[in-house]
């Protein structure tokens, strides 16, 4: 029952945050830090008490970068993953360090903390560098696969205002402790929109979707519950498992068509159903044709047995 009451507060923790960020935000200074390998951007809350979560976002798009939890452990965004370390220095402290940097580290970072008794206190960083970006930035690796070189492992088409269920399953029988669904944006980068992760006592969930709902399901299997499809719900879905034999990925197509629109699957099953039936009719005709052809050599081998005598009143049967 504790532990449910956990969850709970969690959920509740994870809702509101938005709000909390917004209403402490507002005429905060901003903090300069240089861009360089192994750059620290400080986020050490100057009171003391308790430490509830601590949130990293990158605006103004608020897209998520890191959350730490004291009892739920640590996530991270695709593009993070393996670059973003928690220093945790102090009990009160959601400092972190990046490493493998690059020019997309460019930006406005804001540290949330969340602590009791006496609630939030936040810190905003901007990372900025004055030297030119080299030219090779462009093939960094932190940058998504274009679509052209995606293996896609299921492929979905919805109509305009459809409902539809987005769900990922892993490739291969493991167990699976953490799934991290994200979406790619602006084809290039991706964006996580939902994460599921078994926790003492139960299924922890964290949404992070603008469209849709997220849900998690008993097998640790994520899903995007989408109302009233959009066109730009379309492209690629990706899910990565943290298993106990290692990290499994599979992705998911969307495509967003017009209602009534004509697919190519559905034309190619209209061709071989066509092809089907005119093959059958063709049968039929060869068969028909056939037995006609062998009636019309039975006759003629019978009148051929006939005495000389008798072939003209055949003659003279088939006249009549």
């Amino acid at each position: 029952m504790e532990a449910v009451k956990k969850d709970h507060w969690y959920f509740v923790v994870l809702v509101f945050l938005p709000f909390l960020k917004v209403a402490v935000q507002q005429g905060e200074a901003v903090h300069t830090v240089r861009l360089e390998e192994g750059m620290i951007l400080d986020c050490l809350c100057p009171w003391e008490g308790n430490l509830s979560m601590v949130s990293w976002t990158k605006i103004p798009d608020k897209d998520p970068v890191a959350v730490f939890h004291p009892e739920y452990g640590v996530a991270f965004s695709y593009q993070y993953r393996e670059r973003i370390e928690f220093l945790r220095k102090t009990p009160m402290d959601g400092s972190i360090s990046l490493k493998n940097v690059t020019h997309q580290d460019i930006g406005i970072y804001h540290c949330s903390v969340q602590t009791f008794p006496q609630g939030p206190w936040t810190r905003n960083i901007q990372v900025e560098d004055l030297d030119e970006p080299p030219e090779e930035e462009e093939d960094d690796f932190t940058q998504a696969p274009t679509p052209e070189v995606l293996k896609t492992d299921t492929e979905l088409v919805a109509e305009l205002n459809d409902n539809l269920t987005i769900s990922c399953n892993p490739t291969h029988n493991a167990t699976v402790l953490q799934v991290i669904m994200e979406k790619m944006v602006h084809e290039q980068q991706w964006s996580i929109i939902g994460v599921c992760k078994k926790v003492e006592g139960g299924l922890v969930g964290e949404d992070y979707s603008d469209r849709g709902r997220i849900g998690c399901a008993d097998s640790l299997d994520v899903s995007l519950h989408l109302v009233y499809v959009e066109q730009e719900d379309g492209g690629f879905y990706r899910c990565t498992f943290s298993t106990d034999t290692g990290i499994q990925t599979t992705t998911v197509t969307l495509t967003v068509t017009a209602p009534g629109w004509f697919s190519l699957s559905t034309y190619m099953l209209y061709i071989y159903f066509g092809a089907g039936a005119a093959s059958l009719v063709l049968l039929v005709v060869i068969i028909i044709v056939a037995a006609r052809h062998r009636k019309r050599n039975r006759r003629e081998e019978y009148r051929v047995k006939l005495h000389p005598s008798q072939r003209q009143k055949w003659r003279q049967w088939q006249r009549e």
